[in-house]
């Protein structure tokens, strides 16, 4: 194509070879960059932050692609074309054109004589416009009739602007090609004036960018995907917080039960919340007073987070209490709570324990479902009661609930707490039995239940953790 000057202006010098060379490396680089975040970036696509993250990396990955080749097309100069090829010069001139897939099909040049109205156009714009190079170029009042008939407007108005008014084009429209494949089209052009001021011709490139703007599509869709997801994320959060207070225990600090009798235990609680999670767990305390001044101690943890399992929790506890207020003994307690889980519409599974003390003898009574036993500290000196029998609860219907007896005397502390209370990655639930024994000597000095939990909090509260727990303390007085 000839070079495109208007009668007033001189010719444009190129940029040199070794500034553009520095251009192409500089971007090869980054794009390898990308192309390595790319491929760190792990995940089996249902996560929408990383959809979302892989949709930008490959749209950046895209625009530095096409930004290599134009460059490259920069540091060459344009190919040799006869000024005044025909049709079939032109077809013969472009056996080689490059593949419409290819990154050089992508990019064409046109120009409109005004003059003589001869259309002239590259082997590229060939291949984008899916027109056979053997056939005239069409002219301007021909283009139209490729494009997608919402665009005519817009083609039509920026080519008049041009013609008219002189104004640069810089615009894009969608084209149906032969095979109603529908590509989009930016178009960038100015008009070629003649010695007297007046257009004599019009010159533009064309890029198909059909392949960049599906990219920014995904990318806008992702991010649409995501803002609902961290929307939905926030909104499920903010109900399970709301709906776990709403359910545990609304004393804070100390309580003694039972309150009108001088055999009581002192107890305290904390709940601590996971700090990798914005999702709610299903652990729980509980601590009632039930008819004859008896107390009931109980400590659970419900499988995964969310409102779901939140009010799951809610439903756990709700039986557990009505069944302690109506008499119901730890173990017989453990295997109806079973069958109300293995009967629920969602599958859940389950951890408790659950005690039943008696003041007047200082008996306690308690029963587990696969959850860690209570420790027993007295005298300086810390164990783990020895756990009666009992599976998870959804696990399997029809299973029974071995409860055993431990007698307490005063000034004995009695430790229930949930999984993972000791935090880290290798802390099991060995692990956290014997850190939480070391305590010992100190819950041995212990004036209050509530000054056991605080050590347990000072100790291992402000650490990462990746589930929330709980902790339940009751001392005999």
């Amino acid at each position: 194509m000839p070079s495109h000057l208007s009668a007033d202006h001189p010719a444009a010098q190129p940029p040199g070879r070794g500034s553009v060379e520095a251009l192409i490396s500089q971007t090869r680089r980054l794009k390898g960059e990308v192309d390595a975040v790319r491929r760190d970036a792990h995940g089996d696509g249902s996560d929408p932050q990383e959809r979302w993250q892989r949709a930008l990396c490959d749209l950046a990955l895209h625009q530095l692609t096409d930004l290599d080749t134009h460059l490259g097309q920069l540091r060459d100069g344009p190919p040799p074309v006869p000024p005044a090829a025909d049709a079939a010069h032109l077809a013969r001139a472009v056996p080689s054109a490059p593949r419409h897939d290819s990154l050089l099909s992508r990019v064409g040049s046109a120009e409109w004589n005004l003059l003589t109205d001869e259309a002239s156009w590259s082997g590229e714009l060939y291949q984008i416009l899916g027109r056979d190079p053997a056939t005239p170029a069409l002219t301007l009042d021909e283009l139209p009739s490729l494009v997608l008939d919402e665009d005519r407007a817009k083609l039509t108005a920026m080519v008049t602007d041009c013609l008219v008014d002189a104004k640069p084009i810089d615009g894009e429209f969608r084209i149906v090609r032969p095979d109603d494949e529908v590509r989009t089209v930016h178009m960038m052009g100015e008009p070629v004036l003649d010695t007297d001021g007046s257009t004599a011709s019009m010159w533009a490139v064309l890029r198909d960018v059909s392949e960049l703007r599906r990219s920014q599509k995904v990318v806008s869709e992702t991010r649409d995907s995501l803002q609902r997801h961290q929307h939905r994320a926030q909104t499920e959060h903010r109900l399970a917080v709301e709906l776990q207070e709403a359910v545990l225990p609304p004393w804070r600090g100390s309580l003694r039960l039972p309150q009108q009798r001088p055999e009581t235990l002192d107890l305290a609680a904390h709940h601590l919340p996971s700090s990798t999670s914005a999702l709610i767990g299903g652990d729980w305390y509980d601590a009632l007073e039930l008819p004859g001044g008896q107390t009931l101690l109980s400590v659970g943890d419900l499988t995964g987070h969310g409102v779901a399992v939140a009010s799951g929790m809610a439903t756990l506890l709700g039986a557990v209490r009505g069944m302690a207020m109506a008499g119901t003994e730890p173990g017989q307690l453990m295997s109806w709570l079973n069958q109300l889980l293995d009967a629920t519409v969602q599958p859940a599974l389950g951890t408790a324990v659950c005690c039943r003390y008696r003041p007047e003898t200082r008996t306690l009574t308690w029963a587990q479902a696969a959850h860690p036993a209570p420790l027993l500290f007295r005298n300086g000196t810390g164990r783990r009661l020895h756990a009666p029998n009992g599976v998870l609860l959804g696990a399997t219907s029809q299973v029974s609930y071995q409860q055993a007896e431990e007698t307490l005397e005063p000034g004995d502390v009695l430790l229930l707490h949930t999984d993972r209370l000791v935090p880290g990655r290798r802390s099991t639930e060995t692990v956290t039995v014997e850190q939480l024994l070391d305590l010992a000597p100190r819950f041995g000095e212990a004036a209050t239940a509530q000054d056991c939990v605080r050590m347990v909090v000072e100790e291992y509260g402000e650490a990462d953790r990746e589930n929330d727990a709980c902790l339940l303390v009751a001392k005999v007085r």
